[in-house]
């Protein structure tokens, strides 16, 4: 019997009004001569639900399919969030990252 599933908490990038996965795919598509989104997951080495899911927005486009992208396609990282909306100008870096340690005494 299957249990009741527990609603899934918005991902900060799926709830940008602006995010529309299905342009960063049929980009992707269209610039590597692809037929469909078989192809297209046979391009990127992922499974075919995983780009049903994104296309359907039951999973956003991480950092390591961005990078996957960004191989096979030869675009820039930062073309690919326009394409498919991401508007974030952080990206879950903590204030303590980045900075040097202090020096010790």
């Amino acid at each position: 019997m299957d249990q009741p599933q527990e609603p899934q908490q918005a991902h900060e990038l799926t709830s940008q009004v602006t995010y529309n996965p299905d342009n960063l795919l049929d980009s992707l598509i269209e610039r590597l001569n692809l037929k469909n989104d078989a192809a297209l997951s046979r391009a990127l080495e992922v499974a075919p639900p995983v780009i049903s899911k994104i296309r359907h927005r039951r999973l956003p486009v991480g950092a390591s399919m961005l990078i996957r992208m960004h191989e096979v396609s030869n675009m820039d990282i930062r073309e690919l969030r326009e394409l498919m909306g991401d508007r974030r100008t952080k990206y879950r870096l903590s204030d303590a990252q980045g900075k040097p340690k202090p020096a010790k005494t």
